[in-house]
């Protein structure tokens, strides 16, 4: 689950996303102030859109924002109070968690991919990454196996060309961070950051 508050780029609108589906299956059924997202063959709930978001709840983020309590009552809220019956059910635990890279090493079949030992607080994962400014020594933002990318690509336990990966190193342009650089390259984050928690509770911009 990701969820999208941008007032100034979007009006004050809530993007609560469940599931990425093709466009020419999605469908939408509106009551009130909420708008469903749905699979038109299935009828699976793909995510909802909360208009005048800001009457439901305080929404102090832009941008992805951290699925905090205040959050998680405002898009209850808004649901119950537009007639909608359907439960969500939250992550118990976040996507995106700041990471501390304890080791890199070159992959042994691919000169421009690294293969790092990044702790993500009660455990080691390995991730291979292929970012050119990745480095020992970095707290990194990791999209944990089983998140969906805002752009709705699922992140799995994989192989890169032989090696196992769990996991990835993100930039700010695949997290659509509003400071995005042009450059490319995954978001290094200052020491302030505490290894092991969510990002997004943690990031101000």
């Amino acid at each position: 689950m990701n969820v999208f508050y941008n007032n100034n780029g979007m009006g004050d609108t809530l993007i609560v996303s469940l599931k990425e589906i093709e466009k020419q299956k999605r469908a939408v059924e509106r009551k009130g102030d909420v708008a469903r997202l749905y699979h038109e063959n299935t009828g699976e709930t793909t995510g909802y859109t909360i208009f005048h978001a800001s009457n439901y709840g305080n929404i102090d983020q832009t941008g992805m924002i951290s699925l905090s309590t205040d959050v998680k009552n405002l898009i209850e809220s808004a649901l119950n109070q537009n007639g909608w019956t359907e439960k969500i059910t939250f992550p118990e635990t976040p996507s995106f968690v700041v990471g501390f890279v304890k080791e890199r090493k070159k992959h042994p079949d691919a000169d421009k991919l690294s293969v790092c030992q990044v702790d993500v607080g009660e455990e080691t994962y390995q991730i291979v990454c292929g970012a050119p400014n990745v480095d020992k020594g970095q707290k990194v933002v990791i999209a944990m196996p089983g998140a969906f990318m805002p752009g709705g690509m699922k992140i799995k336990k994989s192989k890169l060309r032989g090696v196992s990966s769990n996991g990835m190193i993100c930039s700010a342009k695949e997290l659509v961070l509003t400071d995005a650089p042009n450059e490319k390259g995954i978001l290094v984050l200052n020491d302030s950051y505490e290894t092991g928690r969510e990002f997004l509770s943690q990031y101000h911009n």
